[in-house]
């Protein structure tokens, strides 16, 4: 599989190392990368034998079978719809792009018309198989998520004490911190949607790690999951399980056994 990478951050360079590197997908190689920083991609592909892409146009025009979504909510935004259209699929990474219903409905439209699938890695968050399994028969009544963070990791939050910054729809939340809360998104698209996921977002400046705290009911019974975050070893920004979350949907994506 040749894949083709949008983003050279964390997540980024994550796979660019996972799977140039180290090889830990068969038969598959990211062959070209774009930044909007040149000098940045072109060290990158020194360093990881891919080359670089101009342009999101270029890469468009390439020979790649799938692109990978590592960037900002603004790129998939301005660039989703164009990238399914040539006939790439899409791993997202920025879900939270996925707010606006309008918006996916546009890319489903798009995806079946050209035969081609957007993949959404479950990012830093578990559980998602039981929320889609428990809605199949729409009688999943409630999804909530409690995400609690270092103030370090949140805008504006206090230094000296804790302190709810946010509480409402996943809609909102996404609108609000859009670099902070993409696991509402997620979360409400396997569930109830964006406007009727509940988030609440708190600063703790006692925690080192990123919690989520998931609680569901309905007819399957009652969900309750915790999830504490590790960073990603060489980067305290950014949840390790969000960039694993990406390689294994890059794995699984045409696997005979799909499970979930």
């Amino acid at each position: 599989m040749k894949i083709g990478l949008i983003g050279g951050g964390n997540i980024g360079k994550f796979l660019l190392q996972s799977i140039n590197t180290h090889k830990l997908l068969e038969d598959s190689k990211i062959i070209g990368i774009y930044t909007r920083n040149p000098k940045s991609a072109q060290q990158l592909a020194a360093e990881y034998d891919t080359a670089v892409f101009e342009n999101i146009e270029s890469l468009l025009q390439s020979d790649v079978d799938l692109v990978v979504e590592a960037a900002t909510v603004e790129v998939v935004k301005q660039n989703a719809s164009s990238i399914l259209s040539s006939g790439k699929d899409l791993v997202l990474s920025s879900v939270g792009a996925l707010s606006d219903l309008n918006f996916i409905q546009s890319l489903e439209k798009i995806c079946k018309v050209n035969g081609k699938k957007i993949h959404l890695p479950s990012g830093a968050i578990g559980g998602l198989d039981v929320l889609k399994a428990a809605k199949s028969n729409g009688e999943l009544e409630s999804v909530s998520i409690i995400t609690r963070k270092p103030p370090q990791a949140l805008p504006g939050a206090p230094l000296d004490k804790e302190q709810v910054l946010f509480e409402g729809s996943a809609r909102e939340a996404i609108e609000l911190f859009p670099k902070n809360i993409n696991v509402s998104i997620i979360l409400s698209l396997a569930g109830l949607g964006p406007e009727k996921t509940r988030v609440k977002i708190i600063s703790d400046p006692s925690i080192k790690k990123n919690s989520h705290c998931i609680e569901a009911k309905g007819s399957f019974g009652d969900l309750s999951i915790k999830v504490e975050n590790d960073p990603m070893p060489n980067n305290p920004k950014t949840s390790y399980l969000a960039a694993l979350s990406v390689l294994s949907s890059l794995k699984n994506k045409d696997a005979v056994i799909q499970v979930g």
